[in-house]
């Protein structure tokens, strides 16, 4: 059996087990679960997971490292032998269970997991889990909130410290949507565990423990900064120099993008970042790159971003076809600025993965006659986009027509 364990490729059984505990600590672990700590040679935690289940550890124990890949990499070198990983509720939703299962394969590990903050949550206000939102904003931006913010939505939010209900309660007052109900869970399942409500725009809770979730009904005030869910958005939610792919243009673009699950964008000459931050918001799996060569617009999109709860957005300051170099390889390309210039689109189509898809728009002569060239070599779609918009002349209206669109979309054989 020793031979087995020692041989890396020849391990057969679980080596690792991931618990999850709760607040009210070894009291609401089952039997199986104090056995496995209890026997286990080495004990990885929190130092407030370590603390709960303190009585059971009989062995070594291992404090979380900082940064959190060391630790990993100590688990990682134990391959083989016992060890037990301590982690809040469930492992596997926002927690330590799936960042190690990128590196050790499912079948090394065995997990036993507790009641997660959500589903505490839920199961305290009364609300259908599955007909909530849920966001973890532990350690990432409060503005990935924003696009959950619908009128009549529930929310729930799993914050970083105490201070994450007060800055929830700020974004929520500063977007219009100062009446929403927000409640904070603290501590849930533990002896300290406390349920307060307050709305939004009077948040004036002291004292929140470091571990809480936010619980939010939304309520939109007129002119709440609500992000239809729909493609095309209004031009006026985007902070832009005119420098934007239109509404109704960028609707009919990102249809021809065609975006499907976790896929990486190229948005070169991102100008706004329209088109990159409406690809984001089509799923949160959704990844982009906005090149743009121009720093006081590479500056307006990561503004842009923040705004419509895509901060994930990855934003390239610099010329195409150089500032593609080293960027990692894209699934779908949007040409929509300096398209025109030598190389570009040729650096584009080559760095485009096979069956990618690629879609450019020109409105000048030059960038039309290069989307017709590369249209007769390689064959596509080839579509001219006409809008006119109604407005005042004299006393009447008229149509006056926007300059019209050239787009071509292809499929990288």
């Amino acid at each position: 059996m020793a031979d087995i364990w020692n041989s890396a490729s020849a391990i057969v059984a679980p080596w690792l087990t991931v618990i999850g505990i709760g607040e009210d600590g070894v009291a609401g672990l089952g039997d199986e679960a104090k056995r496995l700590i209890a026997a286990a040679p080495v004990v990885f935690g929190g130092a407030r997971h370590l603390e709960l289940a303190a009585a059971l550890i009989k062995s070594e124990r291992q404090i979380w490292q900082s940064p959190f890949e060391k630790s990993v990499e100590a688990i990682v070198s134990r391959r083989g032998s016992p060890v037990v990983v301590l982690a809040s509720g469930d492992p596997f939703l926002f927690g330590v269970g799936a960042t190690l299962a990128r590196r050790i394969d499912a079948a090394e590990i065995r997990t036993i997991p507790a009641p997660s903050a959500f589903s505490l949550a839920a199961s305290r206000l009364g609300w259908a889990l599955q007909e909530v939102a849920t966001v973890s904003l532990h350690g990432r931006p409060l503005d990935l909130i924003r696009p959950h913010l619908q009128p009549g939505a529930r929310v729930l939010a799993l914050t970083s410290d105490e201070s994450g209900p007060k800055g929830v309660a700020e974004l929520l007052r500063e977007n219009g949507f100062g009446q929403s109900q927000l409640t904070v869970l603290e501590a849930l399942g533990g002896k300290r565990e406390r349920v307060s409500q307050q709305i939004a725009a009077r948040f004036a809770l002291e004292d929140i423990q470091s571990l809480n979730v936010c619980a939010i009904e939304v309520v939109a005030d007129a002119g709440a900064r609500v992000l239809p869910l729909a493609a095309g958005l209004d031009d006026a939610l985007f902070e832009h120099d005119g420098q934007i792919t239109k509404r109704e243009v960028r609707a009919l673009t990102l249809s021809a993008l065609a975006p499907r699950r976790g896929e990486l964008l190229w948005d070169i000459g991102a100008g706004s970042g329209s088109i990159a931050i409406e690809w984001m918001l089509a799923d949160p799996a959704m990844r982009a790159i906005a090149i743009e060569a121009s720093p006081e617009r590479t500056e307006r999109i990561g503004r842009n971003a923040a705004r419509f709860g895509v901060p994930g957005l990855v934003v390239v300051e610099g010329e195409a076809p150089a500032a593609l170099n080293g960027l990692a390889q894209p699934d779908v390309v949007f040409v929509g600025g300096g398209g025109s210039e030598p190389g570009v689109m040729e650096a584009a189509i080559a760095a485009l993965r096979p069956g990618g898809r690629l879609v450019a728009n020109a409105v000048t002569t030059e960038m039309e006659a290069v989307l017709i060239g590369h249209h007769a070599r390689l064959g596509g779609s080839l579509i001219r986009i006409d809008i006119a918009r109604a407005s005042p002349v004299g006393r009447m209206t008229g149509w006056r027509p926007a300059m019209p669109v050239t787009q071509w979309s292809w499929v990288k054989a």
